[in-house]
């Protein structure tokens, strides 16, 4: 009874929410009016399909009883696991563009995944390393992507010269939104970092003699392969003609693909090298306890100054990669729902955790375009699988907290000692 009790309330509850984002639709009319449309055969399979939902869980939960976090026997598995599983992935993203059957869209699939995966890895560095909540993480992606078309449109500045402009210029951002928020935590700084990410964007859509506004900004130069532009031409100065082959759009593509798996190792190995520094050592101890920290004597404000700054100039980095490859940019590329993307795969993946974010990446961007031609329920498919996954591993598939420096031996650290929603 007490978990039809919880099930009929699920229900309740998706039953107010789903009929006015569901039940209620507007359509463009025959003669172009605004007509209302009623889709109340849907609002009942979804408040069936919550209600089913919840009474399995309650039923599966029942059955299996008290989530036991995993020891630290399983973590060191886990580790062990991991030292396996980076190199082949490694070896496969090295690989991609030469596997037979791979063709522009399996390139163009793997860019975007791998720009989420140095997304992914930057936020870490906020949110998994110094436990610093970030919900405007967009906010330096649009940065570095405007900062990028704005000095390569205005002053003609090749991409090399522009792409660690944009991530200095994020980094500055990083630190001008880290100074309100030292003093806060928790909730507090979700709120104004979530703040921060919309003032960004409502800037670049309404400063119109900056940033053209709602338009964007189109035209942006592309990269090119020391000075050899990828032209169809095939003249001596472009990149097939200099090497004598038959000129193919999949030459740029292929370019592309390297320059992002080159920045987003590059991330990584960033990350890794700072982890096993004094200063990662100062995101950890931050992480665990703030308190605890300022007794240690280290200065709290320029550790989370740090770790607001990398994280905003590895996003600042891709997003002027991001420009370069599409060409073109506007506000309505940088909104919350990226954010929210960004920070589910480093909460799903692990926080903390490097494989385990490449690995939440590769599911929930490349796993998910096989739903892609169910359109808008494509989003319903989304947020299900991220709670199955979050009932199944509730710190995320890889959760633990091993320390990256130790003084005489490695222990490995169970995820029972990492909180649930709180990294």
């Amino acid at each position: 009874m007490r978990a039809l009790k919880d099930a009929a309330i699920t229900a309740l509850v998706a039953l107010g929410l789903f009929v006015p984002l569901v039940g209620l639709r507007t359509d463009v009319g025959p003669s172009g009016e605004l007509v209302l449309r009623q889709r109340w055969g849907d609002v009942v399979i979804l408040v069936a399909l919550a209600f089913v939902g919840r009474l399995a869980l309650l039923g599966w939960r029942g059955w299996r009883g008290d989530p036991k976090p995993a020891s630290a026997a399983r973590t060191e598995a886990l580790r062990k696991a991991g030292l396996f599983v980076a190199p082949v992935l490694l070896g496969l993203a090295v690989l991609l563009p030469f596997i037979p059957g791979t063709g522009r869209y399996e390139l163009d699939l793997g860019i975007l995944v791998l720009t989420y995966v140095m997304l992914g890895w930057g936020l870490n560095i906020v949110v998994g390393l110094a436990g610093l909540l970030d919900l405007g993480y967009v906010a330096f992606y649009a940065v570095g992507a405007y900062s990028y078309a704005l000095l390569a449109t205005t002053f003609g500045l090749s991409f090399w010269i522009c792409l660690p402009l944009a991530g200095l210029l994020a980094a500055f951002w990083g630190v001008l939104l880290g100074f309100p928020v030292l003093r806060l935590r928790g909730d507090y700084l979700a709120i104004v970092t979530l703040a921060f990410g919309e003032i960004i964007r409502v800037v670049l859509l309404n400063w119109v003699s900056l940033t053209n506004g709602p338009n964007g900004i189109s035209g942006i130069p592309r990269p090119t392969f020391f000075g050899l532009t990828f032209s169809m031409s095939g003249e001596p100065d472009t990149f097939a003609g200099f090497f004598g082959i038959e000129p193919s759009p999949v030459h740029r593509v292929i370019f592309l693909y390297y320059l992002i798996l080159g920045l987003a190792l590059l991330t990584n190995w960033v990350s890794i090298r700072l982890r096993r520094q004094p200063l990662g050592r100062a995101w950890e101890a931050l992480r665990e306890d703030e308190i605890a920290c300022r007794a240690l004597g280290i200065n709290v404000t320029t550790t989370k100054l740090t770790a607001f700054a990398l994280g905003a100039m590895f996003a600042g980095i891709a997003g002027s990669f991001f420009a370069t490859r599409q060409g073109f940019i506007s506000p309505e590329s940088f909104t919350f729902i990226e954010s929210a993307i960004i920070l589910a795969i480093v909460v799903l993946g692990g926080m903390g955790s490097q494989i385990g974010i490449a690995i939440a990446a590769l599911v929930m961007i490349g796993g998910f375009e096989v739903f892609r031609d169910l359109d808008e329920w494509r989003m319903l498919v989304f947020g299900g699988a991220m709670v199955l996954i979050m009932v199944a591993r509730p710190r995320g598939l890889v959760g633990h907290r091993t320390p990256s420096v130790v003084l005489r031996e490695r222990r490995a650290i169970g995820a029972e000692h990492v909180a649930e929603g709180h990294g």
